[in-house]
C-alpha cells in the first residue's frame, strides 16, 4: 500500500525504534494509551503487549482493515480524525498516556488536544520532527526555546531519547527525526491556564523585544518591580526566563 503524502505518512520501520517508543512507560492495566496515526500497525503490535487498555485513531479508511486484527478486548481502532474526535468520554481509566509515531504536519494541535485533559494525562512519547522536538525540550537563552516550551513545561519534565535517521522510515522522509517524552510532574501549580497561556503569547510575541515592550497591556512599574526580584534586567526578553520566573511574573501581575 502506497503511503498518502496528503496525509504526511511516513512508516517507521526501525524495530528497535519501535520498541523503545513502546517502552517508554511502563503502564498498568486501568490505564489507558492512545495512538494516533497506528498506520500499518508497526508500534500497534508492541502496544497491544502491554497491560494497558489502548485506543487507536486512523484516518485513513484504506488501512482500517489492517488495523482490524487489534481490536480486542481490550484494544479498539477507531477510523476517524483524532483531532475532531470527543475525548472528554474516553472509556474508564486511571492514567492516559499517548504513545505514537504522529503526523508531523499535526504535531502540536494533538498534544494541545490531549493537554485539554489535563490531569489524567500522565504522559507522552512521541516521535516527531527533530526541529520541533528540539523546540519542546530547549532551554532560556536558545533559539528553540519559546511559547510552546515554556507551556509544556508547566505540566511535564520533557526529555529526548534519541534521533531517528530517515532511513528508518518508508518512504524516507527529508528530515530527521526525534523522540520525545514528556513526564507529568508530581506536583503541579493550580493557576489559571487560559490567562498564562495568553500572557506567555504576549510575552513571546516579538522575540527582538523587551517584555516590557510585549507586555505593555500590564502595569509596567509592577512589571520592573518583579523583574528586579528575580535579578533580571529592565532590558530583558522572554526568552532568557525560565518557566519558574514567567511563571512568577504571571500570577503576581495577574
Amino acid at each position: 500500500m502506497n503511503p498518502k503524502k496528503s496525509l504526511g505518512q511516513n512508516f517507521l520501520k526501525d524495530e528497535t525504534v519501535l520498541q523503545k517508543i513502546a517502552n517508554s512507560f511502563d503502564t498498568k492495566e486501568d490505564d489507558l494509551v492512545i495512538e494516533v496515526g497506528p498506520g500499518r500497525g508497526a508500534l500497534t503490535k508492541y502496544l497491544v503487549e502491554k497491560p494497558s487498555k489502548l485506543i487507536c485513531y486512523e484516518l485513513d479508511k484504506d488501512l482500517i482493515p489492517l488495523l482490524n486484527k487489534y481490536n480486542t478486548n481490550k484494544s479498539k481502532v477507531i477510523h476517524g480524525d483524532f483531532l475532531k474526535e470527543d475525548i472528554s468520554n474516553l472509556d474508564k481509566h486511571n492514567n492516559l498516556y499517548l504513545i505514537a509515531n504522529v503526523p508531523y504536519y499535526i504535531t502540536t494541535p494533538i498534544i494541545s488536544k490531549v493537554l485539554d485533559l489535563d490531569e489524567t494525562v500522565k504522559g507522552m512519547t512521541l516521535l516527531v520532527q527533530k526541529e520541533v522536538g528540539l523546540r519542546f525540550a530547549s532551554n532560556p537563552g536558545t533559539k528553540d526555546y519559546g511559547y510552546y516550551t515554556v507551556l509544556l513545561n508547566h505540566f511535564f519534565n520533557v526529555s529526548l531519547l534519541g534521533i531517528v535517521p530517515p532511513s528508518s522510515f518508508y518512504p524516507s522522509p527529508k528530515v530527521d527525526s526525534i523522540i520525545v517524552k514528556f513526564e507529568r510532574k508530581d506536583s503541579i501549580d493550580k493557576i489559571d491556564i487560559e490567562g498564562f497561556k495568553n500572557f506567555l503569547k504576549d510575552a513571546f510575541q516579538n522575540k527582538r523585544k523587551t517584555l516590557t515592550n510585549n507586555l505593555k497591556k500590564y502595569n509596567k512599574e509592577s512589571l520592573l518591580m518583579l523583574l528586579e526580584d528575580i535579578n533580571k534586567s529592565s532590558n530583558a526578553r522572554a526568552e532568557e526566563l525560565s518557566y519558574e520566573e514567567l511563571k512568577y511574573l504571571f500570577v503576581n501581575l495577574s
